[in-house]
C-alpha cells in the first residue's frame, strides 16, 4: 500500500515505514502529524485517484527530526564588469516517519 501526498508544494510517494524530508513544519519532534492532502492511494481495492484530493484519506506520520540540508553554493557573475558573488544556502527541513495510511 502506498499514497501520493502533497506537502509544501511538493508531492511524495509514501508507504508505511518510510522516512521522508519535507519543507519545514512548525511541529515539535516526537509529535504526530496528519497529512490531509492525499492525491492518490494504491491499496487492496486498486488505485484510487482524487480530484484533486481524496476525500477522507489521511496519512499519519511522526516528526523524527528538524534540521537543515546540505549546503549548496550560489555563484553570481556579470561578465566584463568584475562582479562576482558567492553565497551558500542550507534549506530547513522536517523529517517524517510514515506510520499509517487511512482511507
Amino acid at each position: 500500500m502506498y499514497a501520493i501526498v502533497e506537502s509544501g508544494g511538493k508531492q511524495y510517494r509514501v508507504a508505511p515505514g518510510d522516512r521522508i524530508q519535507v519543507e519545514k513544519m512548525e511541529v515539535p519532534v516526537g509529535e504526530r502529524v496528519e497529512l490531509g492532502r492525499v492525491l492518490a492511494v494504491q491499496g487492496d481495492e486498486g488505485l484510487q485517484v482524487g480530484r484533486p484530493y481524496l476525500r477522507g484519506a489521511r496519512v499519519i506520520a511522526r516528526v523524527v527530526e528538524q534540521g537543515r540540508g546540505r549546503k549548496i553554493r550560489v555563484f553570481k557573475m556579470k561578465r566584463r564588469k568584475g562582479y562576482r558573488k558567492t553565497i551558500g544556502h542550507r534549506q530547513w527541513y522536517t523529517a517524517l516517519a510514515i506510520e499509517e495510511i487511512q482511507l
